[in-house]
């Protein structure tokens, strides 16, 4: 019987001493790929901790954190306070909102198409439907093919509150599941455009834009961004339920830190500071 105990006493402190910490991250598509990253190099210098991260979407995430089936949620859009009323209303709390990086949506187009630059009321009017012609936006005369994020992409929320005023996209977009296969599609169109993180513009090209008619047109890079000069800009974030304590304010303290910054750059987001 002593001898039953002992091995049963010497099993859990062997389950303590290996226990893992881990870490579950969901959400923005825009943001996976950093996120992966940080993962990574972070499991990599604290093997006791393991973090999975999965994507599916801003609103995924968000969904998936008011359910109780994620510990972060990574959006690339600020929660609704209709969100942050259900958080509320499951755990009593509005959620701790934290700032990651900072993202310039860029405006994609082939790298076949001549475009100069566009306006945002030039890119508001290309996805509303008013402007339908390449030719009036001084390009080729060819019908503007639009390519979109789906509706539970916080980017396509982003863009269609902050560049489209809240107006409905035209019934010609079409939704792509995810940026790398917008950019895919539009590697392989000379007339599409689209719009997602700076970070996936690979094989196509960054159309500089304007402020408005009077303002210089400028390319989402880091100077540009960090000014304030690029006009489409925003922070990419973390939400979580409550205060983070243990390993997971750790991990998030780590992401904020010069290190967790750097992979931030490496995967061609801007950084906070």
């Amino acid at each position: 019987m002593k001898k039953f105990i002992a091995i049963i006493l010497l099993f859990s402190i062997s389950s303590l001493l290996f226990a893992e910490d881990v870490i579950t991250v969901k959400g923005s598509d825009t943001m996976v790929i950093l996120a992966q990253r940080w993962a990574e190099l972070y499991m990599k210098k604290n093997p006791e901790v393991t973090i999975q991260v999965t994507g599916g979407g801003s609103g995924t995430g968000i969904s998936a954190l008011i359910n109780g089936t994620t510990d972060i949620c990574n959006a690339s859009r600020p929660m609704k306070p209709s969100e942050k009323q259900k958080l509320k209303h499951r755990f009593s709390s509005l959620g701790v909102e934290i700032k990651t990086a900072k993202d310039g949506i860029a405006i994609y187009v082939s790298e076949k198409n001549p475009i100069k630059e566009l306006t945002v009321q030039q890119v508001k009017d290309i996805y509303t439907g008013k402007i339908t012609n390449w030719k009036e936006v001084g390009g080729i005369d060819s019908r503007i093919i639009l390519y979109s994020r789906e509706n539970n992409s916080g980017t396509y929320v982003y863009f269609k509150e902050n560049v489209l005023d809240d107006e409905d996209y035209s019934p010609s977009c079409q939704n792509m599941p995810g940026t790398a296969a917008l950019v895919n599609a539009i590697s392989k169109d000379p007339n599409g455009i689209g719009y997602g993180g700076a970070a996936y513009a690979k094989g196509i090209r960054e159309v500089p834009v304007k402020a408005d008619e009077n303002s210089s047109a400028y390319l989402p890079n880091a100077e540009n961004v960090k000014s304030g000069q690029y006009p489409i800009t925003r922070f990419l974030f973390m939400y979580v339920k409550s205060k983070p304590t243990g390993a997971m304010k750790e991990y998030i303290d780590w992401i904020l830190s010069e290190e967790g910054q750097s992979i931030v750059v490496k995967v061609g987001y801007f950084p906070l500071r």
